[in-house]
């Protein structure tokens, strides 16, 4: 089976300092995978480049598009990489707060839509039953993430853990085939954290959405992870299973190393 995401020996420098190096990294369908490591390993920069903020130094990155076709994506800007399939979240919220919930979720289907300025102008019977479709889509994707009660709420008004939900059900409106989270538990409660690893599980069995994610929430990662991946210093420091992860000792002498090295 064909990988959705292929990463080979990439490469990212900035200047003198090399924020990740050669790492290779791979997603299947169906999959949910983790990419874990200390503060500074080279992880957000690792999705920056993989989603078209960054252009990696070298490298190749390939995804398997909706079409099952197989794209080599370096230099894509992230408009175009989210067109090809792949939609992320960020470490820090990215709401339009002034935007009601519904609203923020619309917007995610730019990609997917048809009309152009001229049917924004005239507003011909096809261009009206779109924008149908897509509040239509936007409601059923917010009953999805369970936020369905704050439609017509500002993005602002949320909860914080609502508002998390609410990146995801914006970047779950681009239909992607990989869904990248980068820490999607950073700042929530235990009952905000149990209710995100069941929407996350529900995501890739319902939807059949792979998922990337970075997370430093160990318990979270080990519960719900096929695979996992360790950098640290910008290089890949062990692959496997959660099990065989948590017996990994140079895992083990990253992490209890992580405060130390801070």
């Amino acid at each position: 089976m064909q990988p959705i995401l292929d990463v080979q020996r990439m490469t990212m420098d900035f200047g003198g300092l090399r924020a990740v190096d050669s790492v290779d990294l791979q997603v299947h369908p169906d999959e949910i995978v983790a990419l874990i490591g200390p503060n500074g390993a080279g992880k957000t920069t690792f999705f920056n480049c993989i989603t078209g903020i960054y252009v990696p130094t070298a490298g190749d990155i390939y995804v398997l598009t909706r079409n099952k076709e197989k794209k080599r994506i370096n230099g894509y800007k992230p408009n175009k990489v989210t067109e090809l399939g792949m939609a992320r979240t960020f470490q820090n919220i990215r709401l339009f707060p002034n935007m009601t919930v519904l609203e923020n979720v619309m917007i995610g289907r730019h990609p997917r839509t048809r009309s152009w300025i001229l049917g924004a102008i005239f507003r011909p019977k096809s261009t009206r039953q779109e924008e149908q479709e897509i509040i239509d889509y936007s409601y059923h994707l917010l009953q999805k993430v369970g936020l369905e009660k704050y439609v017509n709420e500002l993005a602002m008004n949320l909860p914080y853990g609502a508002q998390r939900r609410l990146e995801i059900a914006r970047a779950m409106a681009t239909e992607p085939v990989l869904l990248l989270l980068d820490e999607p538990a950073a700042g929530m409660n235990p009952q905000e954290t149990a209710e995100l690893k069941e929407l996350i599980q529900q995501i890739r069995d319902e939807e059949k959405i792979a998922i990337l994610l970075i997370e430093h929430d160990m318990k979270l990662v080990m519960n719900i992870s096929d695979v996992v991946y360790v950098m640290e210093y910008g290089r890949l420091l062990a692959r496997g299973t959660p099990e065989e992860i948590k017996e990994n000792p140079q895992v083990i002498k990253a992490y209890l190393g992580e405060d130390h090295d801070a």
